[in-house]
């Protein structure tokens, strides 16, 4: 089985294993820096599916300081901390 996945006005040519993995293009990983261990959303959209990278808990800190005390933001993050591990 082979999938395409057009990017912008480039488009690339990947194959799908038996395990439903493919490898996307080391152009797009250092563009998106997407290494070893990103994790990556996997949305379906009415154009085919989407893989985006995740915010990490270092991405998001100090974001919601003008919604939450140092104490609710402390609570957010260790269970943000625990779905990572």
């Amino acid at each position: 089985m082979v999938s395409v996945v057009l990017m912008s006005k480039l488009e690339s040519e990947v194959v799908v294993t038996r395990k439903g993995q493919t490898t996307i293009p080391v152009r797009l990983r250092e563009k998106y820096k997407i290494e070893e261990g990103t994790r990556l959303q996997v949305i379906e959209t009415e154009e085919g599916i989407l893989f985006k990278p995740k915010k990490s808990t270092w991405d998001l800190a100090g974001s919601g300081s003008r919604f939450a005390t140092p104490e609710e933001m402390k609570k957010l993050l260790d269970k943000l901390r625990e779905e990572d591990v």
